[in-house]
């Protein structure tokens, strides 16, 4: 799987906004063949900061989400409200998706 996480340091005047701003394009990506996941959150500590998980099946699905016609508007979008580049890790994982942590589970009350 093609995993990958992006922090956005957004300007002030469209953090409120983002995700509405983020939707379309969130909405479009999700629906991707090769989607398994695509996740926004929010800082806890800045708020004009918001971090992307992303995954992907395989390198060809992620070579198909940057070519589609979405991905392309999108990031014309997120130009125009970004204050700086954005960072990114982006790496190969084994498996297909999120596991079960090993270390912590519902205690029964």
């Amino acid at each position: 799987m093609i995993f990958i996480a992006v922090r956005f340091d957004v300007r002030p005047e469209h953090s409120d906004n983002w995700l509405t701003l983020v939707d379309e394009f969130t909405r479009a990506t999700r629906n991707e063949p090769g989607n398994l996941f695509y996740d926004w959150s929010r800082s806890v500590d800045d708020p004009n900061k918001y971090t992307l998980l992303e995954a992907f099946t395989d390198a060809e699905a992620g070579a198909a989400h940057v070519a589609s016609d979405h991905f392309k508007a999108g990031m014309e979008t997120l130009a125009g409200a970004i204050a700086d580049t954005p960072e990114i890790i982006h790496v190969e994982v084994p498996g297909q998706g999120w596991s079960a942590m090993a270390e912590l589970s519902p205690r029964n009350n």
